[in-house]
């Protein structure tokens, strides 16, 4: 996931539908363990979702489990002092990772955020790169509705985003399907 800010941006990729559904939660909802990852620029690991030492994802985490995640990890994306955002993994059972899966891990992130800069580097200036483009979801659409509703309700884009996110979340839906419904205007917030 890459984020900007405090703001998730999208997902590079993910490996199967729960993986999707994690990322998509987290953009919709604006947390969760890559989220926290980012924002705290340390690694978050929640080893037993049902049962956890700390309850921190309250709306991230009845999802997560019904989708089948057990346990969840967030890895922060940085080189250097540059945060780009964070590397999660899931298991479909509790349980720590280990040493070793720990160490490969922290290594993929490293790997992971090198490789976005070096592709990034390459785009033209305010293009994304073909290669970050090529399977990401950036949710486009999303920010074509953040715009429609900034524009229609005389808000900053910021604050359009907030509202999107809040209508999702009280309508328990995700913020794709309702900037969908914004864009093809068979939604109106207001």
């Amino acid at each position: 996931m890459l984020m900007s800010g405090e703001i998730p941006r999208g997902s590079l990729c993910t490996s199967d539908e729960v993986s999707q559904l994690i990322e998509e939660l987290q953009y919709t909802l604006g947390e969760g363990p890559c989220v926290d990852a980012y924002q705290q620029d340390r690694v978050v690991a929640e080893p037993d979702l049902a049962d956890p030492v700390t309850r921190r994802w309250l709306a991230f985490t009845p999802p997560a489990l019904q989708a089948g995640a057990r346990a969840v990890f967030g890895f922060p994306l940085r080189v250097g002092t540059v945060r780009l955002g964070g590397l999660n993994l899931y298991r479909d059972r509790s349980g720590p990772l280990s040493g070793e899966q720990h160490a490969d891990a922290l290594v993929v992130a490293d790997v992971a955020a090198r490789w976005v800069l070096e592709a990034q580097a390459g785009a033209s200036f305010g293009a994304v790169a073909e290669e970050l483009d090529a399977g990401a979801d950036f949710h486009y659409v999303v920010h074509n509705a953040a715009g429609m509703v900034s524009v229609q309700e005389g808000i900053s884009v910021t604050e359009a985003l907030i509202r999107l996110r809040a209508f999702a979340f009280s309508n328990d839906r995700l913020l794709a399907d309702v900037a969908e419904d914004v864009v093809a205007r068979r939604l109106r917030l207001g």
